[in-house]
């Protein structure tokens, strides 16, 4: 896991790599990589990483690495979980390696296939890879965006960075704000990809690769589609009937799980009374021959109520034998954190605190890895979205003279409805959007607002991530909050708040290999997955977990700050502003 910095002057009279520049970028991330740090600098091209060191600790492992032949030099952030088998087979068909690192795999993959070396994967990842022989450079993220990657081209030299602020810190790029980006991020809290809160700088979508020669930047190629996997899933959704869901969750999963412990330092785990972690920790537990380090937030605002899980996290992880800390986070210790959380926080977001925290107690355990059971809601279809947006859809199509109708439109709120709510995209957004087109003037002026919305588009860029059609109900909206709420929030929380602390998380079920095994399953069984999932462990979670109401992963802000007491959406209406200023 680290931090990644490229750069490629690719036209002719562009000014060379600079090595100044490129250690601008590389120190921003100091914390994504505390171990060990490098840059590599040659003419037009330089590469620049900072190192957490997780698999083959040894200096071999420090990057930009070079291949056994000199020709190919990488700088990578993440994790190729398949990495052994990778090597196995290159070694059989003659290749050489210098360390025992995934990295190394990566070059010779590389040599032996090109571009098509990311079908072969498993892991996440982002990574750029400068070919001496060709003269050109290779740039890919993997399937699911778990892993960041930026990139700012002005026509004569291409950058790219795992963060945005690593980008600005080199010192050559435009600081001009993109209202497009502060639309859709008061639009749906968080800055939708490709957009950033910058115009200069995009981000390199999840599921593509491309090269940048000296003619430029290329066409991308997509090497995953979230969407194409539910499809194609749907054609073989018999096959999901020879064998029960709680054998094949566990069967697959514990599979997932197994590549997500490869690691050379301790791997622990975050713990809620949710079902998604706890049956994580029971699958993983059984894989193990230490017990798992386990970690749970609390806080006195929720002592005694339903949202403290902590009491019922400590007696699951007694019960599985957990090496389980519980750690309590104050109002005070939330407001000396705050700066550090907005100084960290990547792009304006209205998550990721909870994240902050409990990576921040990982890490004082002296963790460098955690497991993490988001995505589940996503694979599971354990959020309300999957039994609301299909109802919105419903409800907008009504013939007009209907009855149920004329109700809607007299109802200010299902006015919206009849506005947005006709496909699949309009009503995901009325689901998860935060603030509505009309309301962005006057939160930022009425001539940005319209610029931004323009150029923004969001009901068609949310459109083009349901093609090809998943077909299904339950396949259009697991694609939708796969491909938004989880991608452009979740998973990019995740990253910056857990770098911040120099703590790898990984997702065993945000796993594309594990999405295209059980996708024909979930469109059989739907959202009865998430009990199928509970009860897949050899021992399954106990009725007082499993039958638990969900409550979620999250802070007592309304207390800890100044946010309105009255209505989740208004509180975290209020955040955003909040979260929007700090970002200026």
């Amino acid at each position: 896991m680290c931090g990644i910095a490229a750069c490629y002057a690719y036209r002719d009279g562009a000014p060379p790599a600079d090595a100044a520049e490129m250690q601008r970028m590389t120190d921003q991330m100091f914390r994504r990589g505390p171990d060990a740090g490098g840059t590599w600098v040659d003419g037009p091209v330089a590469l620049g990483s900072r190192r957490l060191a997780i698999i083959d600790l040894s200096p071999e492992g420090t990057q930009p690495m070079w291949d056994v032949e000199r020709e190919l030099v990488i700088a990578f952030n993440g994790e190729i979980y398949n990495h052994r088998e990778l090597r196995a087979r290159l070694e059989a068909g003659g290749a050489r390696f210098h360390s025992h690192t995934d990295t190394e795999v990566l070059l010779q993959l590389f040599r032996r296939d090109g571009e098509r070396m990311v079908d072969l994967l498993r892991g996440m990842y982002a990574f750029a890879i400068w070919d001496t022989r060709a003269r050109r450079m290779f740039v890919a993220r993997d399937p699911y965006g778990i892993k960041p990657l930026y990139f700012a081209d002005d026509g004569t030299t291409f950058r790219a960075a795992s963060q945005v602020k690593s980008l600005l810190a080199g010192g050559a790029i435009s600081r001009t704000r993109d209202v497009a980006g502060m639309a859709g991020f008061f639009l749906t809290g968080s800055v939708p990809e490709p957009f950033t809160s910058y115009e200069a700088i995009r981000s390199v979508e999840a599921g593509t690769s491309f090269f940048v020669d000296a003619r430029g930047r290329h066409s991308e190629r997509r090497h995953s589609s979230i969407a194409a996997t539910l499809r194609d899933a749907n054609e073989r959704r018999s096959l999901a009937r020879l064998i029960t869901p709680e054998r094949a969750l566990r069967e697959q999963v514990t599979e997932s799980i197994d590549y997500h412990l490869v690691s050379d330092v301790p791997v622990g785990a975050f713990l809620s009374a949710g079902i998604d972690s706890s049956t994580l920790l029971a699958l993983a537990a059984q894989r193990t021959s230490e017990p798992l380090r386990t970690v749970t937030m609390a806080f006195e605002e929720f002592r005694g109520k339903h949202d403290d899980e902590a009491p019922l996290a400590e007696r699951f992880a007694a019960e599985r034998g957990a090496r389980h800390t519980t750690r309590l986070v104050t109002r005070g210790e939330f407001r000396d954190d705050l700066p550090h959380i907005f100084e960290a926080m990547d792009q304006p977001t209205i998550d990721g605190v909870n994240t902050w925290f409990v990576s921040k107690a990982a890490a004082e355990l002296g963790l460098k890895v955690a497991l993490s059971g988001v995505g589940g809601d996503e694979l599971f279809g354990g959020y309300p979205s999957f039994r609301d947006v299909p109802r919105i859809v419903k409800l907008a199509n009504l013939p007009l003279g209907t009855r149920a109708a004329r109700i809607a439109s007299k109802n200010p709120k299902t006015r919206a409805i009849a506005e947005f709510g006709h496909t699949w995209s309009g009503a995901y957004f009325l689901k998860r959007g935060l603030f509505l087109p009309n309301e962005l003037p006057e939160l930022m002026g009425a001539t940005d607002a319209e610029e931004g919305l323009r150029r923004l588009n969001l009901l068609e860029r949310l459109e083009a991530k349901l093609d090809p059609d998943p077909d299904t109900p339950f396949g259009r909206v697991a694609t939708l909050e796969a491909t938004q709420y989880m991608r452009n929030q979740l998973l990019r929380d995740t990253d910056w708040a857990s770098m911040a602390h120099s703590l790898e998380v990984r997702t065993p079920l945000v796993d594309a290999m594990l999405l295209r095994q059980l996708a024909p399953l979930l469109l059989e069984y739907g959202t009865r997955c998430k009990s199928a999932f509970a009860a897949a462990p050899a021992q399954p979670l106990p009725p007082w977990l499993a039958q638990r109401k969900k409550t979620g992963f999250f802070t007592p802000l309304k207390d800890w700050t100044q946010l309105p007491p009255d209505g989740t959406t208004t509180r975290m209406r209020s955040w955003a502003r909040m979260v929007y200023d700090a970002s200026l």
